[in-house]
Order: structure tokens, then C-alpha cells, then sequence
């Protein structure tokens, strides 16, 4: 079953057991793969596209709850938080992070990275191998912090 036919599938199941905030993410979730489907041109989207937009839209969350927790809207970001939680069940478990940490300094060696000048490389290196696993901030940070 693909990513796209899970979501489908669990939005009607959402709807039969009365879940508010698990079928209001799913219902977004679905109308962006129908934005998609139409750029794109297709009639199924591949995995690997619903996952590039699922990790879009949890970014979207995120960034938005650190918005309104800094504006001190807890309830707006209480809402973020669950829809979130909806959004990560479908992306692939994140990495620890001493598990990113080691993958880094394999790239770092890999590319062979001697000072920030080389971050670039490391980075389009780095996501290429993460997959998604961790957020872009993070990764940037760690590699800025380990490159001399």
C-alpha cells in the first residue's frame, strides 16, 4: 500500500471513530497531495513525494509553535503540537543525537571537510544520507559546530 492510499485510508477511519484534530490533519495532508497531483501532473504521487510533503508540512508546524508559544498563544500552539503529532507518525524515526552526531563526522571524513569553507558540501552530503530522519536547523548547527 502506498503513502498516499495509508492516508486516505486512515482519514476514513479517523472519521468513523469521531477523531476532531487527527481528521482535520489528515483532510489537510490529503488536500496538499491533491495540490501535488496536480503540478505534478499525476494520478499517484511516489512515496517519496508524499514523504517530501509530509516533512513540509511538520515543518510548518513546528515553526509555528515557536511562533506562538514566543507570542504566548498556548492554546494556537496546543493545536500545532497535536497536528503535528498526526504529521510524525508517517514520517521515518528520527535520528538520536549521537546517532547524527557519528553520521556527520562520516561525512565530514567522507567529503573531506577541513574548515566552514566546505559546510556546503557537507550539508547537500548530509541531508542526502539523513533522509528526512532529522530537521535542516539542526544538522546545519551540528556541522557548524564540528568543522574548525
Amino acid at each position: 500500500m502506498s503513502l498516499q492510499q495509508r492516508v486516505n485510508d486512515e482519514l476514513k477511519s479517523s472519521m468513523l471513530a469521531r477523531q476532531a484534530v487527527r481528521t482535520g490533519t489528515l483532510r489537510m495532508l490529503k488536500a496538499a497531495l491533491g495540490y501535488a497531483q496536480i503540478e505534478k501532473k499525476t494520478e499517484i504521487l511516489s512515496d517519496a513525494d508524499v514523504m517530501a510533503l509530509i516533512q513540509r508540512e511538520a515543518k510548518k508546524r513546528r515553526d509555528s509553535i515557536e511562533e506562538f508559544e514566543k507570542a504566548g498563544r498556548t492554546e494556537m500552539a496546543a493545536n500545532e503540537k497535536a497536528e503535528l503529532e498526526v504529521l510524525t507518525e508517517y514520517l521515518p524515526k528520527a535520528l538520536s543525537a549521537e546517532e547524527l552526531e557519528s553520521l556527520i563526522r562520516e561525512v565530514i571524513i567522507e567529503v573531506g571537510a577541513t574548515s566552514k569553507k566546505d559546510m556546503g558540501a557537507v550539508m547537500k552530503v548530509a541531508q542526502s544520507k539523513i533522509d528526512g530522519r532529522a530537521d535542516g536547523k539542526s544538522v546545519s548547527a551540528l556541522v557548524s559546530r564540528l568543522l574548525p
